[in-house]
């Protein structure tokens, strides 16, 4: 075989369908749509419209509810923490943080921060800061000689800590309440 013999499957390139192109091309007058009617006009979506009758979706009773105060956490085992220190990705001196948890390749997608949880065994002794942690976790990390300083969540809808002294700027003189001018200044006419 040669390059230049190399050919699709059959019916893996189909032509578009023409529709409108007269009667003789076999869509043509209403293109394929039937007659009249609501369906036979463009930009109609009747999801979940049963004529008139009840749609499904309304006969079947509601289930569950959505909280909106509910934490996201990522979640990260004592076992993989004491893999990442003992291949040197996290120094067992210096304290754990959710932040260095993630660069270490440990925990993904924090949202709320990190939870500790207390499966596998810990050898070295870690003092760590996270946003929450298991009762077993706890234990199974002063067991090794270390501890847990579980941070306290800023509740929904605070206001973020500003990125850098620029924006810090910018959001205190956004807060100080404007000077008034002096004199007849500020009257229009």
């Amino acid at each position: 075989m040669k390059l230049n013999e190399i050919i699709d499957v059959p019916g893996a390139r189909q032509a578009r369908k023409r529709v409108g192109r007269g009667i003789g091309s076999g869509y043509g007058k209403t293109a394929g749509r039937g007659h009249k009617g609501q369906k036979s006009r463009s930009g109609v979506a009747i999801k979940g419209f049963e004529g008139g009758q009840m749609p499904l979706h309304r006969r079947l009773p509601k289930r569950g509810f959505n909280n909106i105060s509910a934490k996201t956490f990522g979640v990260v085992n004592l076992d993989r923490v004491q893999t990442a220190i003992d291949e040197g990705k996290l120094d067992a001196k210096k304290p754990v943080t959710s932040e260095a948890l993630i660069v270490a390749g440990i925990a993904r997608r924090t949202k709320d921060g990190v939870r500790l949880l207390g499966s596998g065994e810990l050898k070295a002794k870690v003092t760590f800061q996270v946003q929450g942690a298991s009762k077993n976790a706890v234990a199974a990390v002063e067991k090794a000689g270390g501890s847990v300083e579980v941070a306290a969540l800023a509740p929904k809808g605070a206001a973020e800590p500003a990125k850098s002294k620029k924006a810090a700027a910018r959001v205190a003189a956004d807060k100080k309440p404007a000077a008034k001018k002096a004199g007849g200044e500020d009257k229009q006419g």
